[in-house]
């Protein structure tokens, strides 16, 4: 199968640039497919001279650079330009093989949804996509100092939708957007929720994660992950931690907020301005800012905090809030899009209906009272979530979409009874 991820690549670094939750989406249901006996060559753009063409993520799965525009500093907002030299190199990679080498394309995000439509008319495949975000909900929710998706997307966007064979949404709340926001045919959209390496991501020895990160055994540790950009909303938690200290002043001996990732987005305008923030709240010497990690380091982290927080304006899923949660930390988190199915309210952690940092303070200050009972629940929560889950029902998609265009193909074929012999038709 052909898997298409124009803008971002399944080997970059999440936490970063464009690289995030779906990056891990596509790296780990790629794995499983694979797994299947499914061979998944994943379509991305080259961003720098020196990335070989192709590369063998692991067995089974093969990540093939295409090359569209200049390696560096093209933005996402400049990729529609690019996206004929994108399709062409993919058309091409085809056409070296047999007719009939890829039996579905899978794209992801709307970028990319333009290329497989073009790719499912050449060869004759379903096109199943997953746009990941969607830009109607996005400004619907727009943070401050965020800019709005342009109306180029938007259009983008309902192109992709009326033509995908399938449309994959993580949760009912997205797949209800699809079809208001986007009038997609609700026969054709599937809920298929994304999971959690249950292997990485494991409870473990607080005490001992903390002794790894140089974390003192009692201190109130708060994490947030993700990339540092006004969507994720990570100055909501900075503010949350200094009105903590403002309701217990003694807290400031044990409090630690750890931020985790990079800025991106429209936060590379602004690359210092939480590291203000931070300064400005009077908090600059209990926040830890650290680059985004590597999954098993990123366990740690996880397992060392007392709560992770997920303050986003708006959230597709929130798999940060999947992974913390099967690490046996519980989560708070706004209660916006996914997030109320990532986070169980009240069982794996608390879901926040305010953008008042009192109300977030409030909500850690409830988890930490009740952690032990939530971190319980955290985990029993995590464990209905798997790739496994999601590769299967995915297959089942791809299955019933090509069976679907094969009928259709049949019933185009299907004679004209009544009819001279001879006759022309005009289909």
């Amino acid at each position: 199968m052909a898997t298409v991820s124009v803008h971002t690549s399944p080997l970059d670094q999440p936490g970063a640039g464009d690289a995030g939750g779906m990056n891990v989406y596509i790296v780990e249901v790629s794995r499983r497919l694979a797994a299947r006996g499914i061979a998944v060559d994943v379509f991305t753009r080259a961003t720098s001279s020196d990335l070989p063409p192709v590369v063998e993520m692991s067995p089974g799965v093969t990540v093939r650079h295409v090359s569209a525009g200049p390696f560096e500093g093209l933005g996402k907002e400049e990729l529609p330009a690019q996206l004929c030299a994108f399709t062409a190199g993919v058309l091409r990679e085809e056409a070296q093989h047999e007719p009939g080498h890829y039996d579905v394309v899978h794209s992801h995000y709307w970028l990319s949804g333009q290329v497989g439509w073009l790719a499912r008319d050449r060869w004759s495949v379903p096109l199943i996509h997953t746009a990941h975000t969607l830009a109607k909900v996005k400004n619907a929710a727009l943070a401050e100092g965020d800019h709005p998706e342009p109306r180029l997307r938007v259009i983008g966007e309902e192109q992709v939708v009326a033509e995908a064979d399938r449309l994959v949404a993580n949760t009912q709340e997205e797949a209800r957007q699809l079809v208001e926001h986007y009038g997609a045919d609700p026969r054709r959209t599937l809920v298929v929720p994304p999971g959690v390496d249950l292997d990485r991501f494991t409870p473990g020895d607080r005490t001992a994660a903390r002794r790894v990160l140089g974390v003192p055994a009692d201190a109130v540790v708060l994490t947030f992950v993700g990339r540092i950009q006004p969507l994720k909303a990570p100055d909501l938690l900075l503010a949350a931690a200094a009105r903590m200290l403002e309701d217990d002043p003694a807290l400031r001996a044990r409090l630690q907020v750890h931020v985790v990732g990079a800025p991106s987005g429209s936060g590379l305008e602004t690359p210092r301005q939480l590291e203000e923030l931070a300064a400005s709240l009077g908090i600059a010497d209990l926040v830890r800012f650290l680059p985004p990690q590597p999954p098993d380091r990123l366990a740690l982290y996880y397992r060392a905090a007392d709560v992770a927080v997920v303050p986003s304006h708006n959230e597709s899923f929130g798999l940060v809030a999947l992974e913390a949660q099967a690490c046996g930390t519980p989560v708070v988190a706004a209660a916006v899009g996914g997030l109320p199915t990532a986070v169980r309210d009240g069982v794996s952690g608390v879901l926040v209906g305010s953008r008042d940092p009192a109300a977030y303070a409030a909500a850690i200050r409830a988890v930490l009272a009740r952690r032990p009972l939530l971190a319980a629940g955290a985990r029993r929560h995590a464990a209905d979530f798997s790739w496994d889950r999601t590769a299967d029902a995915l297959v089942a998609a791809y299955a019933s979409a090509a069976a679907e265009m094969a009928g259709a193909a049949r019933r185009a074929l299907r004679p004209v009874v009544g009819l001279p012999l001879g006759t022309q038709v005009a289909w």
